[in-house]
């Protein structure tokens, strides 16, 4: 709040500041426009003319853009701006060409940028800042690799403006609920993903000394004819061994266990990524080889140990987005059914004279409770009341014991009253209790004396 009233006091740059969520819309809006045009146009022709949409379109483009700017005019909003800026960029397209149109995109995303990050640094109060809270600030880290992103795509490579469309996780929460679905768990996932690996680091080794020869990948065959002949000879050889082995057969497959790292690599990439594991690139043996009650339990272990059991353990360590969800609910739930100043329930004032809402906003307004906290750190000390002594002395001591916790005057109001309502009908029923002993004591001697008759 101080910072707040300094910057009333820079015009220039409190105007930048107060417009902090115009200048992102902006840029998001430009970033989809610049990938469309790269999606759409690239590669651009540098040499050759702008392309010519013929009579008609033009003719159309320019009276939708004169129709789409009278609206602008007449009726400023949102959509007709918007209509108007794209009928704009269509026009200088047509006229100028897709990549004079992007350096303008580009130039105007990196300026743009550049006012926005000004504006976030002056709400914030980045500048009253040292150095090191700057830079360990990730919202101002985020927005300066953003506009790095901007210099390279103006002046490297237009695909780098593909990165910007990302702004689009930022600025929704739902989306960084998915993000943090992941990364919420990150420890967990490593160690499972490490476990993994050593998983099919023994499989490897298992698999390099029982059954080396089993490891045939079938492979595409080689077009480029300027390689070394090597390669081309020992293929050719294991498909005559093949053929001679089927009886027939035109399948290029070449060995991939034939040393222990190449064991791990085929079977990290191909079991990990095969639903059958491991089992489903290796070579099908025969019912009457010596190894093959060994093969069927490699097989099967790889497939229920790593491919079931391990890898839906991963899958159930990032599947946590349910669970950000339900958070999510929960603080909703708590910020609308309770009292941000004394934390009571809104069951609390069911059936009672005073509302939830009327006690949310008068009795307990928690933005009333934080200008007084203003007012007695701004107030001249002698000039304080009781109360706002004592507040002052609480605060300058950091202690929130002045707070109503769990407690409100109208409750109790109604609490002392339902009391003394209570005593007196206690007192009410004992009244009547003692006429009614008074009655029946004195019509006793009647009742004896009947009975004696």
């Amino acid at each position: 709040m101080k910072w707040q009233k300094k910057l009333r006091g820079q015009p220039f740059l409190f105007w930048v500041s107060s417009h902090m969520s115009i200048w992102s819309q902006i840029l998001f809006n430009l970033a989809v426009i610049i990938n469309l045009i790269v999606a759409f146009f690239y590669p651009f022709d540098t040499d050759g003319p702008a392309p010519d949409p013929g009579t008609h379109l033009s003719g159309l483009i320019w009276a939708v853009m004169l129709l789409s700017a009278a609206v602008a005019i007449t009726l400023p909003k949102p959509s007709g701006i918007r209509t108007l800026v794209m009928t704009v960029i269509l026009r200088l397209i047509c006229s100028a060409g897709p990549q004079p149109t992007l350096m303008l995109l580009g130039t105007a995303t990196v300026v743009l940028k550049g006012v926005h990050l000004l504006s976030i640094m002056g709400n914030a109060g980045t500048f009253q800042r040292s150095v090191r809270q700057i830079c360990t600030d990730t919202e101002i880290v985020y927005h300066v690799v953003y506009l790095i992103f901007c210099f390279l795509g103006l002046s490297t490579h237009p695909f780098f403006f593909s990165v910007l469309l990302f702004d689009v996780v930022y600025r929704e929460e739902t989306l960084l609920n998915v993000i943090r679905s992941v990364t919420r768990n990150g420890r967990s996932i490593v160690l499972t993903a490490v476990l993994a690996l050593i998983l099919v680091y023994m499989f490897s080794i298992i698999g390099y000394i029982f059954f080396k020869d089993d490891f045939l990948v079938q492979v595409d065959g080689d077009s480029d004819r300027c390689r070394a002949g090597i390669l081309f000879i020992r293929r050719y050889l294991i498909q005559i061994e093949e053929a001679e082995g089927s009886g027939g057969g035109g399948e290029s497959r070449e060995r991939a266990c034939d040393s222990l790292i190449m064991c791990i690599v085929t079977t990290l990439n191909q079991g990990l990524r095969n639903g059958g594991g491991i089992g489903d690139i290796l070579r099908a043996p025969s019912s009457r080889e010596p190894m093959f009650g060994a093969r069927v339990i490699y097989d099967m272990l790889f497939f229920f140990v790593v491919i079931i059991i391990v890898l839906n353990l991963i899958f159930g360590v990032i599947d946590t987005f349910a669970d950000l969800r339900s958070e999510k609910q929960q603080k909703e739930e708590i910020l609308k059914n309770t009292c941000f100043t004394c934390g009571l329930d809104r069951s609390q004032f069911d059936n009672k004279a005073v509302s939830f809402e009327d006690h949310i906003l008068h009795e307990h307004n928690m933005w009333h409770y934080l200008y007084f906290i203003v007012l007695v750190r701004v107030k001249d000390p002698t000039e304080f009341t009781g109360p706002e002594s004592y507040v002052y002395a609480m605060v300058k001591d950091k202690n929130l014991e002045w707070f109503p916790r769990l407690r409100a005057i109208s409750l109790a109001a109604e609490g002392e009253e339902s009391e003394q309502n209570e005593i007196r009908s206690l007192q009410m029923t004992e009244h009547r209790k003692q006429k009614q002993r008074m009655v029946l004591l004195n019509s006793a001697p009647a009742y004896f004396h009947h009975l004696s008759q």
